[in-house]
């Protein structure tokens, strides 16, 4: 499926940004125009069943995989800088090599969806479309009035089944072997998504990690300054 993208700027470099669940290319409003200073041509994806891309058939048409593969549609290879939070994370790592992004940058990834009690539940999504703004704000007390408008209306006009595509992978082994290109793995602090086994584990497996201290699973969101300044030396 080819998705809908939103650009920002003109430059000669072209970076890459894959949102995750419930959001679309709006969670990087901040983000995108950042890189286009620094040079970039930004190019930011709505992933089936979020934003202004289409909706799949159901939720078996919501795999880690068909998300990867409709990066590959999309996306132009070879780009400077490719960056994914949390299912974009996920998506991302499978087409990576197919990308082949000269650097990636994994920002809080989905990469284990624990299996146990606490682990994923797509019903904890789901219900995500009942939350009012307050309660929104109260998960969330560091974001901007606009970032929580955005985060309304992106979750009003997401197709919930999406989130049924994950419960497959649920409890499966997907963190990576190596990493594809040079790739940076930022951290909530604390993170939900990589514990702090993993994270020694990920660095012994050759990736660079960094955590925000402080902030939230949408670290651009909860820090902007802080997320920006993990990226030194990547972007």
């Amino acid at each position: 499926m080819r998705l809908h993208t939103t650009t920002w700027g003109s430059g000669d470099r072209i970076a890459l940004l894959v949102h995750g669940i419930m959001a679309d290319h709006r969670t990087w409003r901040r983000v995108g125009p950042a890189l286009a200073t620094r040079g970039y041509r930004v190019i930011a994806v709505d992933l089936r069943g979020h934003g202004a891309s289409a909706r799949a058939a159901g939720p078996e048409a919501y795999r880690p995989a068909d998300h990867a593969d409709d990066l590959v549609e999309t996306l132009p290879a070879g780009a400077e800088l490719a960056l994914g939070h949390s299912l974009g994370g996920l998506a991302l790592l499978g087409a990576v090599e197919r990308l082949a992004p000269a650097r990636a940058v994994y920002s809080d990834p989905a990469w284990h969806l624990g299996d146990g009690p606490d682990g994923y539940r797509p019903e904890f999504f789901v219900r995500g479309k009942l939350l009012s703004r307050g309660l929104v704000k109260g998960f969330n007390p560091r974001w901007s009035d606009e970032d929580l408008d955005i985060e309304m209306e992106s979750v009003r006009v997401w197709d919930e089944r999406s989130a049924y595509g994950l419960v497959d992978v649920k409890g499966v082994d997907m963190w990576p072997a190596r990493p594809a290109v040079p790739s940076l793995v930022t951290l909530a602090d604390p993170s939900l998504r990589v514990s702090a086994d993993d994270a020694l584990m990920l660095e012994g497996r050759g990736f660079t990690l960094r955590t925000v201290a402080g902030a939230g699973h949408t670290i651009h969101r909860d820090d902007f300054d802080g997320f920006m300044s993990a990226l030194d030396g990547w972007i």
